[in-house]
C-alpha cells in the first residue's frame, strides 16, 4: 500500500509539473499583438502596445522576448520602441539557443540596430552558447562597418569562442582583408593559437585566402609555424593547391621540406589532394633524400587519392612506381600493404591501376596480393589487369587461413565468373582435390606438395556450415580444368546431398576427352603466367578454334 501512495505521489508531482510548463508556455494577448506587430513593422500599433509593459517582458517557449524579434528587423523604430518599452530587461537576456539581441542583430547584418543597442548599454563582450562575441560573429559575416562599430564601442580582439578561435582567426579563414587590417590595428596578434595549436596564417593558407596571407606575413607571421601535428602552413597551403599561396610561402622562406607527425610532406598533400599544379610547384623544391626519410612515395599519395594526371606527372619526373612503404608507415594499416599499385586496387580504381600497370608497377609486392583484394572486391575489370601483368594466380595469404589451395578461390566461391576468370589463367585447380583424408592420396600429394597436415584442404574448407551450400556447383566447374581426379571419402559425402552430384558423378567414372586432356598439358606447359599475358596468348601459333578451346573461351562470360 506504500508503494502505491507513494506511487499516486509522483504521478501527481508530474501532472502538476506539466501544467507549470503548459501555464509557463501560454503567451499573453498583448504578447501576441507586440510580436505580430514587429514582424509586420507596423509602428503606430506597437506604440499604442507600449501601454502594455508585461507584454514586452514575455518569453516566447523559445526564449525570444519582442527585443529578440526586434533586434533583426529592418526597421530601426521597430527596434528602438522596443527597447523602451522593455524597462524590465538588461538587453543581455539569451534564447534557448544562446543568441543575445546584439548578437542577433550581428548575424542579421543590422548595423543600425547593433548601434541602437549598444547605445542603450548593450555589452559588446557578451557571448552567445558558442562563446562567440558580437565582434567574432561580425567577422565570420563579412561586416567591416560593423566590426569598426563593435570596436569603438570596446570589443576585445582577443576574445575566444569555445574553439579558442580570436576574430584574427576568424578573419583569416573568411577571408577579410580589409577586417585583417583593422584587427591588428586594434591589438589583433598573428601568433595566437586556437585550440588546435593553429595560427591565423595556417587558417589563411587552408582556405587559399593569398590576400589575407600576404597580411598576415608582413606582421610577423611565421611562415615555418608548425601545429601540435606537425602541419606546417606549407602543408596546409598544399591541401588547398592554391599556387599563390604555395608561391607566396616559399618566397618568404617556407621550408618544402619539413615534415607532418604523420611523416608526410607538403608535396604529398598536394599529390593525394590531386592538386596538380601544386605538385609541379613542389616536385624540383622537394628533396629526394626528405622523401625518403618520410617512408613514403607522392606516388603512394596520389594513388591513394585517386589522382591519374598526378601519377603520370611524377612518372614522368622519374619517381619510382614500385617504391614501397617504410615498415613504420606501412605498420599503421591493417594489411601491412606496401605499394602505390595496392592503394589504388584496394579503393577500386580502375584508372590508376592501369596507369601504374602501363608504367611498370610489379602486382605482388604486397604480404597480401593485389590480386587477392581485387577478386575479393569483385573488381573483374582490375582482376583482369593484374592477370594480363603476370600477377601470381597462385599466390597465398596464410595470415587467416592456411590452405592447401590457392587462396583466391577463398574470396570467389559465390562468384562463378571470377571463379572461372581465375581458373582460365592459371589457377591449380588440382590442389582442390588434394588432401590427407583417404591413403589413396599418397600419389597425389607427392605431386602437388601438400603433405603437411596443418595446412586447410579443400574438402574441409568447403564442409563448414556457411559455405557447404556451395560445394556442388564449386567442384562442378573445378573439374572443367583438372584431369582424372578421385575424391576424398569427405568430399564426396558433401557433393552427394547437391543437385550437381549426378553430372560431378558421371565425369568422375568415365574417361575425360582426349582434347580435353591435350589442352590441360599445354596449358601447364605454357605456366599460368603466360596465360594470364594477353600479348603470348594472342602469339600462339595455333587455328582460331582451336586456340579458343585451349583458353576456355566456351566459359568466357565476356563473350
Amino acid at each position: 500500500m506504500e508503494e502505491d501512495r507513494l506511487l499516486d505521489y509522483t504521478v501527481q508531482m508530474s501532472i502538476q509539473e506539466s501544467c507549470r510548463k503548459e501555464l509557463s508556455c501560454v503567451e499573453s494577448d498583448e504578447h501576441l499583438k507586440i510580436i505580430k506587430a514587429i514582424d509586420q513593422g507596423d509602428i503606430l500599433t506597437l506604440q499604442e502596445l507600449t501601454g502594455f509593459p508585461t507584454g514586452f517582458n514575455e518569453a516566447d517557449d523559445c526564449g525570444w522576448y519582442p527585443l529578440h524579434k526586434a533586434a533583426i528587423q529592418t526597421l530601426v523604430r521597430v527596434l528602438e520602441i522596443v527597447v523602451n518599452a522593455s524597462s524590465m530587461l538588461t538587453l543581455e537576456e539569451k534564447t534557448r539557443t544562446g543568441e543575445t539581441p546584439l548578437t542577433l542583430a550581428v548575424m542579421a547584418g543590422q548595423v543600425d540596430n547593433v548601434k541602437i543597442l549598444l547605445d542603450h548599454g548593450a555589452s559588446p563582450h557578451n557571448t552567445n552558447s558558442k562563446n562567440e562575441s558580437p565582434l567574432f560573429l561580425a567577422v565570420r559575416f563579412g561586416s567591416y562597418e560593423m566590426a569598426c562599430v563593435l570596436l569603438s564601442r570596446g570589443a576585445c580582439v582577443e576574445q575566444v569562442c569555445l574553439k579558442r578561435c580570436t576574430a584574427v582567426h576568424e578573419a583569416a579563414k573568411v577571408g577579410c582583408s580589409d577586417i585583417m587590417e583593422l584587427l591588428l590595428q586594434h591589438g589583433g596578434r598573428v601568433s595566437e593559437i586556437d585550440q588546435d595549436g593553429v595560427t591565423p596564417i595556417a587558417i589563411a593558407a587552408e582556405y587559399a585566402h593569398s590576400d589575407v596571407l600576404e597580411i598576415l606575413i608582413h606582421n610577423g607571421g611565421d611562415v615555418n609555424a608548425q601545429a601540435p601535428n606537425g602541419d606546417s602552413v606549407l602543408f596546409d597551403a598544399a591541401g588547398s593547391g592554391n599556387t599563390d599561396c604555395i608561391y607566396l610561402l616559399l618566397r618568404h622562406g617556407a621550408n618544402p621540406n619539413v615534415p607532418s607527425l604523420s611523416s608526410q610532406l607538403p608535396i604529398h598533400r598536394a599529390a593525394y589532394e590531386g592538386h596538380y599544379m601544386a605538385l609541379q610547384m613542389f616536385i624540383p623544391l622537394t628533396t629526394r633524400r626528405a622523401i625518403r626519410l618520410s617512408g613514403q612515395s607522392p606516388v603512394h599519395a596520389a594513388a591513394d587519392g585517386g589522382h591519374e594526371q598526378c601519377l603520370q606527372l611524377l612518372v614522368e619526373k622519374g619517381f619510382d612506381v614500385n617504391s614501397l612503404l617504410d615498415f613504420h608507415i606501412s605498420e599503421n594499416y591493417g594489411d601491412m600493404r606496401k605499394s602505390a599499385l595496392y592503394f589504388a586496387v584496394s579503393n577500386g580504381d580502375v584508372p590508376c591501376t592501369e596507369m601504374l600497370l602501363n608504367s611498370g608497377a610489379q602486382p605482388d609486392l604486397d604480404p597480401l596480393r593485389c590480386l587477392l583484394v581485387a577478386v575479393r572486391a569483385g573488381s573483374y575489370e582490375i582482376v583482369e589487369m593484374l592477370l594480363a601483368r603476370q600477377a601470381d594466380v597462385n599466390c597465398y595469404f596464410t595470415v587467416v587461413s592456411d590452405t592447401v589451395f590457392p587462396t583466391a578461390l577463398q574470396y570467389c566461391l559465390r562468384d562463378e565468373r571470377m571463379m572461372r576468370l581465375l581458373l582460365n589463367n592459371g589457377y591449380d585447380a588440382d590442389k582442390c582435390f588434394c588432401c590427407n583424408h583417404d591413403n589413396t592420396w599418397n600419389e597425389l600429394r607427392d605431386q602437388t606438395d601438400c603433405n603437411s597436415q596443418e595446412k586447410v584442404p579443400f574438402c574441409d574448407f568447403i564442409s563448414v556450415c556457411w559455405l557447404v551450400q556451395l560445394a556442388g556447383i564449386a567442384v562442378w566447374i573445378l573439374l572443367d580444368y583438372v584431369g582424372q581426379v578421385p575424391l576424398c571419402l569427405k568430399l564426396r559425402q558433401i557433393l552427394e546431398k547437391h543437385q550437381e552430384w549426378p553430372q560431378i558423378c558421371y565425369l568422375l567414372t568415365n574417361p575425360r576427352s582426349l582434347t580435353h586432356l591435350c589442352r590441360l598439358v599445354i596449358r601447364k606447359e605454357m605456366t599460368p603466367k603466360r596465360l594470364g599475358d594477353p600479348n603470348i596468348r594472342d602469339s600462339i601459333p595455333l587455328p582460331p578454334r582451336l586456340k579458343e578451346y585451349l583458353l576456355y573461351k566456351e566459359h568466357d562470360f565476356v563473350t
